[in-house]
């Protein structure tokens, strides 16, 4: 592939010598984990002719930005959604957000995207239809969008695990003494109930994170935006394993950092899950 159709076997096997690729399997296999741990480095990439770290890192703070708009906007929407149902259980407004969430669960991102686009971008004009912007506020105003787009695919599940905890713990001995004590109801509900109910959600999110960021790289090509995604498609098209590579084992470990502030969070919601010391 690098060589070209027509390479001549001296070629070749100059390249094969240039690449390690005369070495032993398990000699080729130590120095790939020594690039990867000592330098970060996932090879070069065959169309770019650079190390696949750099083009990663260039592509990085778009997509790092528009996960994190995602994420928040998902547990704020979540959380809002999640106390109206609890607080109004069995009544219109909690079957309405008991069905939505399981009409729109079964939505493929970037339909959603699409329609966001054409409803918001193209008839009300209140975001633009594509790109990341200048930077600053004007990036984070591009973004909005493809974040809502993102954080609709996480709202369902986050809604339904909500809602369940926060309907457990209102029903429990410990609120039902809080209320006779005469403390307000929003003390109850935001120090108590919602740090009781947190947890499942929180570890849910953490769960659904690898799903968050693959419905985050689709969306970048629906919006048209130079993120990992766009770059990660590319290389498919091309062929461009390097890039391929390096691009699934960047997410994996970002997979793995938030599994890990997902168990400190949970340590502070509930001491318990610290284990005994």
């Amino acid at each position: 592939m690098i060589l070209g159709e027509y390479a001549t076997l001296e070629a070749i096997e100059s390249m094969r010598r240039k690449l390690g690729l005369d070495l032993p399997l398990g000699e080729q296999f130590v120095r790939f984990l020594r690039n990867i741990v000592v330098h970060g480095d996932t090879g070069s990439s065959i169309i770019y002719e650079t190390s696949s770290r750099d083009l990663i890192l260039d592509r990085a703070p778009v997509t790092l930005l528009l996960v994190g708009m995602a994420c928040l906007l998902a547990i704020l929407l979540a959380l809002l959604l999640a106390i109206l149902a609890a607080t109004h259980k069995d009544g219109p407004l909690d079957h309405l957000i008991r069905i939505l969430p399981a009409v729109t669960l079964g939505m493929p991102v970037f339909w959603v995207g699409l329609l966001l686009i054409m409803i918001f971008g193209v008839q009300l004009r209140w975001f633009p239809v594509g790109g990341a912007g200048e930077g600053g506020l004007d990036r984070i105003y591009s973004l909005t969008l493809p974040a809502i787009t993102v954080a609709f695919s996480q709202i369902p599940s986050l809604v339904r695990s909500l809602r369940a905890q926060m309907l457990e713990v209102l029903e429990s001995d410990f609120v039902v003494t809080l209320k006779a004590a005469g403390i307000p109801g929003r003390v109850i509900l935001v120090k108590h109930v919602l740090r009781n109910s947190a947890l499942p959600a929180l570890m849910l999110l953490g769960v659904n994170t690898a799903y968050l960021i693959g419905g985050t790289l689709v969306v970048e090509q629906a919006f048209g935006l130079k993120g990992i995604g766009s770059l990660l498609f590319s290389a498919i098209s091309n062929r461009d394993f390097p890039v391929i590579q390096g691009i699934a084992l960047y997410c994996a470990f970002f997979v793995v950092v938030i599994g890990l502030l997902v168990e400190i969070a949970s340590g502070y919601l509930d001491p318990r899950t610290k284990g005994e010391p």
